[in-house]
């Protein structure tokens, strides 16, 4: 990425108490550190606070099958071209069990080779609001047949939820770690 990180880095020893709370219930949850959007929201504790309350549900306690959620953060990655959130969940969805050919195939945007109708499920439902901003009836009813009533809520609150998270690190151009090719053309 040509482009250069927009914040100046924060001093973790000098946050404000609200920033450190914050910090301090990210570092010590399921994340274990402040990688990805955390940094940039921490300049609004408030908003961080609560993002990241959000995004520990989308992350790892939604209905969805782990795979099949990875998949959706990598599509909407993908859609976005959001480099550090496509690299560091196309490495979740694979130690989730995603395929390194489906992550591939939606990295070069070609048709994923799926074995399982709910990972085409995934896929169409996602694709489908991203490419028209609606889903068909026919789309909804296979996702509500799939996973169920909450599980499609699940599925719009991890898409949501990672749209912020993509967002927020184009915005502020956050860094893939040194080294490191981007993923997406």
């Amino acid at each position: 990425m040509a482009e250069t990180y927009r914040l100046v880095p924060l001093d973790l020893n000098k946050l404000t108490p609200e920033q450190k709370t914050v910090a301090d219930a990210i570092v010590s949850g399921p994340r274990g550190g402040l990688r990805g959007p955390f940094e940039p929201w921490l300049r609004s504790p408030t908003l961080a606070d609560r993002a990241q309350k959000l995004g520990e549900y989308c992350r790892f306690g939604n209905v969805l099958p782990r795979d099949l959620s990875e998949l959706a953060i990598i599509l909407v990655g993908r859609h976005f071209r959001s480099q550090y959130e496509f690299y560091a969940h196309a490495r979740l969805g694979r130690e989730a069990g995603l395929s390194d050919a489906i992550i591939e195939a939606v990295r070069t945007r070609q048709s994923p080779p799926f074995t399982r109708e709910v990972e085409r499920v995934i896929y169409d439902f996602v694709e489908e609001y991203l490419a028209r901003n609606r889903v068909s009836d026919a789309n909804y009813k296979r996702a509500v047949d799939a996973f169920g009533e909450r599980g499609v809520v699940d599925l719009v609150g991890v898409c949501g939820y990672y749209m912020l998270v993509s967002m927020t690190l184009n915005v502020f151009q956050m860094q893939l770690p040194a080294g490191e090719p981007d993923p997406l053309a």
